[in-house]
């Protein structure tokens, strides 16, 4: 086993994701604060190790499927280059680092962290191949994000901000679902049984409702804060331009969209400044 493969097998470009905890203290205008972030090292450390730990487990009860699939079959478990003992012994080491982490945290955290690990096993195991509840389930892990983010940092997470969370989410979970549907076409459901379930058009239509629901519910979470109301149009284009990507056939999964789409990347980043700019000028 190589080391490069080992950093693929924990997949740490996928780790952008964690950042949702920072969410609730940069919106709060609190990211800034003396010791606030250096506080939210050790939870977003652990919370990585804990997805990298899902993803190894994840990959291998996959080996057959990624197999068939043009893209994850590059994936080290897939190509043979880590067995099970390799498997076996990654995961044991995230975990032997995973706990100490986890043991210098509050109750309150370690039961972010424990629902998100047992959630997330579910999912590899059984849930991601029922319909709708895939979708729900990475929708909820999102969420879990966001609100570990709040404990960590006590900082509360304001209903509006939950709701566009979570329709962004649903959104982003159907738009991968759907990307899968017509890349692999009519071999999909040997891929992922859950896409067996969905029929013509369903997921475009999740697609559209969630996606005019995040704005709806963004604008809102944005009016008490005038300054922010500017970000709405940032919001509404990378909307359009990841529901454009994917029913172009080029791409579903949001962070390798953010990395590879020049124009998602530009937005991402220009709302991050603008929102900073707002809130902390």
């Amino acid at each position: 086993m190589n080391v490069l493969a080992f950093v693929r097998l924990l997949r740490p470009g996928q780790w952008v994701k964690n950042l949702l905890i920072f969410f609730p203290p940069f919106l709060a205008g609190a990211l800034f604060h003396a010791g606030v972030l250096a506080s939210g090292f050790v939870p977003f450390v652990t919370l990585c190790l804990a997805s990298s730990c899902v993803y190894v487990c994840n990959d291998y009860l996959d080996r057959g499927q990624d197999r068939l699939h043009p893209r994850k079959c590059q994936r080290p478990v897939a190509t043979g280059e880590i067995g099970l003992r390799g498997v076996m012994v990654i995961v044991s080491f995230l975990v032997l680092l995973l706990i100490p982490l986890a043991l210098t945290q509050s109750s309150a955290e370690q039961a972010f962290l424990l629902g998100y690990l047992l959630l997330s096993l579910l999912y590899a195991f059984k849930l991601r191949n029922v319909p709708l509840v895939d979708i729900f389930c990475i929708a909820a892990l999102f969420l879990l994000r966001l609100e570990y983010g709040g404990v960590v940092f006590a900082v509360t997470v304001s209903a509006w901000l939950f709701l566009s969370v979570l329709f962004l989410a649903l959104f982003l979970s159907a738009g991968k679902r759907l990307h899968e549907r017509i890349e692999l076409a009519t071999g999909a459901p040997a891929h992922r049984g859950s896409l067996a379930g969905y029929p013509d058009g369903f997921l475009d239509g999740i697609m559209f409702l969630t996606g005019a629901a995040v704005l709806v519910t963004y604008s809102i979470y944005c009016v008490p804060r005038p300054a922010l109301v500017y970000t709405v149009p940032l919001c509404c284009f990378g909307l359009f331009r990841l529901l454009l990507r994917t029913l172009s056939g080029k791409g579903g999964d949001p962070t390798e969209s953010l990395f590879k789409d020049g124009w998602l990347f530009a937005v991402g980043l220009f709302w991050v400044l603008l929102v900073g700019v707002s809130i902390y000028r």
